[in-house]
C-alpha cells in the first residue's frame, strides 16, 4: 500500500512540472492538430471499445463464416516437395546441374554457382475421395486429406526468415505494422471476456526469427496483440497469486491502481492508458478462467491419445490440444509457432531426409487430431484452421560457396510453396495452383500473401479494403495496396 501512495504522490507531482504544463498546453494548441494526425489524440473506435472495459465482441461487416482461427505456422519452412508437391519429373533430375534458367537474375539466401537438382525424398500416394498427394512423411494427415483445401501455388516476396515471416504475419517485412491476429480481434473483439482475445503458444525452443513482432499490435492499441501462454508452470506468468496476498487484497490493489490511471488518462488523453487499465482487469479474471483452460487432466484419456500428450509436458502437441480448448472457449485467434523447420542439410537435424522426418514425427499426429477433434465437436464449420510457413524450399540442393552441403538440403524459396486451410467456410478436399514439372514456378492459380490475408479476413466477416486504421494521416489495412479474395476456395 505504500508504494502504492508513493506512485500516487509521484503522479501528483509530476502534474506540477514545467513538461508536464507544456504537454498539456500543447494538446490545446498546434500540438492538438498534429496528435490527431498521428492518431495520438482523439478518441478511436478501438479506444473506446478499451474503454468501455475489455475486448467486446465486434460487429463484421458481413456474415463471417468463421468466428474463429487456428494459425499454425512452422517457423523455419518446411519442403513443400518433400511434404505436398508431387513432382515425378524433378526424380529423372536428381543429381544434374541446375536449369540456367532457374538461377538468371535471381536471388537466393546461400546458393551460389551451380547447384545439383535435388529429387523428392518422400514416397507420394492420393488419399482421400479427393485424390490429394501427400507424402509418407504424413501419414497422420493422410487420414484427413478430404477435409483440406491445398494451396500448391502460395509465392512471397521475402527470402529471408525474418522479413518472411513479418510478411506472412502482418502484410509488411519491415517492423511496425499490427499482425493478422490483433486486426482479428480489433475487428471482432472476443466473446469471453475472461481470456485475451488472441492467445500464442509457441514450441520448439526458440522464438520465431521475426520474435514477438509476428503476434504484436504494431500501432493499434496494444490490447490487441497477442497472449503468449506457456504450457509448464504458470500459463501466464504471474497469473498465481505471490505468497501473503490472498485474491482479495489483490483486487483491492488492482483497483487502487486502475483508479491512478483513469485519473492519468482525465489528464492526458493517452489511449494506452486504457490499454493498461483494460489488462490489469483482464489479469485479475485470467488467475480463474486461464489455469481451468489450459489444464488437459481432465480430458478423456482418448483425448490424449488421439493427440499423443501427457499432461505436463510442453510439447507441439500439447499446444495443438490447447488450441481446441481455447477456441471451445471462445478465444477468437490462437497461433501456434512451432520452430525447427529450416532444411538446408547442414546438419543431421537441419535436412530434408532424416531432420524434416523428425519434424514431421512429432507434429503429424496431434495436427490430423485436432481437424479430427474440431469437427467431431462441430466447431471445425466456423473455425479455420491454417498451416503454413514464411516461405517454400528450392527444387534444387543447397550449396555454399559452390560447395554442397554435407546432408540433402533445400535453400529458400519465394516463387512456390504449398499451405492448407480446414474448416472456417473453405471448400474441403480440393487443391488449387500447380506449380511447373520441376516444383520452381507457380504457373496456375498462384497466390501471393496479400491474397491469402485478404481471404482469411473475408471468412471473418471483412471486406480486406475497407477493414482499416487510421495512422500517421491515412488509414491502414492489412493487405496495404493489394491482395484479392481467393473465392475459388470457398464453399
Amino acid at each position: 500500500m505504500e508504494k502504492l501512495l508513493r506512485e500516487l504522490q509521484h503522479t501528483k507531482l509530476h502534474s506540477q512540472t514545467r513538461r508536464h504544463f507544456l504537454q498539456s498546453a500543447g494538446f490545446g494548441l498546434g500540438a492538438l492538430g498534429l496528435g490527431s494526425l498521428l492518431g495520438s489524440c482523439g478518441t478511436s473506435a478501438a479506444e473506446s471499445s478499451v474503454a468501455a472495459g475489455g475486448l467486446k465482441a465486434g460487429i463484421p461487416q458481413f456474415a463471417p463464416k468463421a468466428k474463429r482461427v487456428i494459425y499454425i505456422h512452422m517457423a523455419g519452412a518446411p519442403s513443400q516437395l518433400e511434404l505436398f508437391d508431387y513432382k515425378p519429373e524433378l526424380i529423372k533430375y536428381h543429381g544434374k546441374d541446375c536449369p540456367a534458367e532457374f538461377l538468371e537474375g535471381k536471388k537466393f539466401a546461400f546458393i551460389q554457382g551451380v547447384p545439383k537438382m535435388l529429387g523428392p525424398q518422400g514416397e507420394f500416394r492420393q488419399h482421400g475421395q479427393s485424390g490429394a498427394w501427400i507424402s509418407d512423411y504424413l501419414p497422420h494427415l493422410q487420414t484427413v486429406a478430404d477435409e483440406i483445401t491445398f494451396l500448391k501455388a502460395v509465392h512471397t516476396d521475402q527470402f529471408n526468415h525474418a522479413p518472411a515471416q513479418l510478411l506472412m504475419h502482418t502484410g509488411s517485412p519491415r517492423l511496425g505494422r499490427p499482425s493478422l491476429g490483433a486486426w482479428a480481434v480489433y475487428g471482432l473483439g472476443s466473446e469471453n471476456q475472461n481470456l485475451p482475445g488472441f492467445i500464442v503458444l509457441a514450441s520448439g525452443g526458440q522464438q520465431p526469427d521475426a520474435g514477438k513482432s509476428v503476434y504484436g499490435s504494431g500501432f493499434l492499441p496494444s490490447v490487441y496483440q497477442g497472449v503468449q501462454c506457456r504450457t509448464g508452470g504458470d500459463p501466464v506468468l504471474y497469473v498465481s497469486d505471490p505468497d501473503g496476498m490472498n485474491r482479495d487484497i489483490r483486487k483491492q490493489t488492482i483497483e487502487a491502481i486502475n483508479k491512478i490511471n483513469k485519473q492519468t488518462y482525465e489528464d492526458v488523453r493517452d489511449p494506452e492508458i486504457l490499454t493498461r487499465i483494460s489488462q490489469y482487469e483482464m489479469a485479475f479474471r485470467m488467475q480463474m478462467s486461464v489455469p481451468e483452460v489450459m489444464d488437459v487432466s481432465k480430458e478423456p484419456q482418448f483425448i490424449l491419445d488421439m493427440y499423443g500428450v501427457k499432461p505436463g509436458e510442453g510439447t507441439f502437441a500439447m499446444n495443438c490440444l490447447l488450441a481446441r480448448k481455447l477456441v471451445e472457449n471462445d478465444v477468437r485467434f490462437v497461433q501456434l509457432f512451432d520452430w525447427g523447420w529450416d532444411g538446408h542439410g547442414t546438419s543431421e537435424k537441419d535436412n530434408v531426409e532424416g531432420g524434416l522426418r523428425q519434424k514431421c514425427r512429432a507434429s503429424d499426429k496431434p495436427v490430423a487430431a485436432l481437424i479430427q477433434d474440431l469437427k467431431m465437436r462441430g466447431l471445425l464449420e466456423d473455425t479455420l484452421v491454417i498451416w503454413g510457413a514464411e516461405f517454400g524450399r528450392t527444387p534444387m540442393q543447397e550449396n555454399r560457396n559452390g560447395l554442397v552441403m554435407p546432408y540433402m538440403g533445400r535453400d529458400h524459396h519465394l516463387e512456390a510453396f504449398t499451405m492448407w486451410m480446414a474448416g472456417g467456410g473453405v471448400k474441403n478436399g480440393i487443391s488449387h495452383g500447380e506449380t511447373d514439372e520441376l516444383g520452381y514456378y507457380g504457373v496456375k492459380d498462384r497466390v501471393h500473401v496479400h491474397d491469402l490475408h485478404a481471404t482469411i479476413l473475408h471468412q471473418m466477416g471483412f471486406d480486406h479494403e475497407k477493414f482499416t486504421y487510421p495512422f500517421q494521416g491515412r488509414n491502414f489495412r492489412l493487405t496495404d495496396t493489394e491482395g484479392k479474395v481467393i473465392k475459388q476456395i470457398l464453399a
